[in-house]
């Protein structure tokens, strides 16, 4: 099978025009229109409907794509892997991130690795926790960074960094001139969760647990998807809420919420990289896994300068 042709037929998937595809591919028209009607005899089935419109994915070209991908994908680490045999370090490397917290990291650190190893490009992936490990298994992502370890057998994982979560509240609030609250108290004021497969929702309960306080006992507001959200829901005024110090560090330094104390709580989360146990070598996905130890990165990880850095990076968006 002509991996041109391949190429050529994703391209064409995601463009939705010949003509629009032709461009991006630098050939013309009738030449990529050939070439996807070699591909449908070959394959001895439609992948398009044309129309006056554009085109539109049959049944089969729907199936075929996440195949085509991994053909293109697999080809592309084939010559990766040659390159590195005459040490010329080239590469794709897609790292999924589904830890919120891991997003003031990721970038920095991977723009390090960027600047280290010109020759490779780095794709970012945002997912949810649930569909980490699957988009491992299935060669979507190289990497993960997730906020819990992956349980999934074939993978692993190493520890990458730790932040801790506190309790926040809108600026103005009771509690916001006090030293520290009892945990008790807690469950007295409207509380904004993130949702149930957040890592910080999940550290949150485990430590509430130790004082017997469950979900149930909570004044639970709302639930939100992401921390962004959560941080403005509670700049509003509407609730309290536990959050990353990483991601709430920009509205605390604007004095739109306050980070307070609770007595006997100590939050604190581990967040993890992981990768497939068993694979085929694919070194921008190795030296990576080994680059975060590297000792120029130890202001990233370490607490004081992450929370700085995650402030510097809130302030330009």
């Amino acid at each position: 099978m002509d991996i041109h042709r391949i190429k050529y037929f994703l391209c064409a998937s995601e463009c939705s025009s010949l003509s629009e595809a032709a461009k991006q591919l630098h050939i013309s028209q009738p030449a990529l229109s050939h070439q996807i009607k070699l591909l449908e005899e070959e394959l001895e089935v439609k992948l398009f409907l044309r129309s006056n419109i554009g085109l539109k994915l049959t049944d089969a070209g729907q199936a075929l794509i996440p195949w085509a991908q991994r053909l293109l994908d697999d080809t592309n680490a084939v010559k990766d892997m040659m390159s590195s045999l005459q040490n010329v370090f080239t590469g794709d490397l897609r790292v999924a991130c589904s830890s919120s917290s891991g997003r003031y990291i990721l970038p920095l650190m991977v723009a390090r690795f960027c600047k280290r190893y010109t020759g490779v490009r780095v794709k970012i992936l945002a997912c949810r926790p649930e569909s980490a490990a699957l988009n491992l298994l299935e060669g979507e992502a190289h990497l993960g960074i997730v906020s819990s370890e992956l349980s999934a057998t074939g993978l692993e994982s190493q520890e990458f960094f730790r932040d801790e979560i506190s309790l926040i509240v809108p600026r103005g609030h009771a509690w916001s001139k006090r030293a520290s609250i009892d945990v008790s108290e807690i469950t007295q004021e409207p509380i904004i969760l993130r949702e149930e497969s957040s890592g910080t929702r999940r550290v949150m309960m485990e430590e509430l647990s130790q004082f017997d306080i469950s979900l149930e006992d909570l004044n639970i507001f709302m639930e939100v998807g992401n921390v962004e959200a959560v941080l403005e829901v509670v700049a509003g005024g509407y609730g309290i809420s536990f959050v990353s110090d990483l991601a709430s560090r920009y509205m605390r330094e604007l004095g739109y919420v306050v980070k307070i104390p609770v007595d006997g709580l100590n939050l604190q989360r581990a967040n993890y990289m992981a990768r497939k146990r068993i694979t085929t070598p694919h070194r921008a996905r190795d030296v990576f896994w080994g680059f975060i130890h590297d000792t120029e990165n130890k202001d990233l990880l370490h607490s004081r300068h992450v929370g700085q850095i995650a402030s510097d990076v809130a302030g330009k968006q």
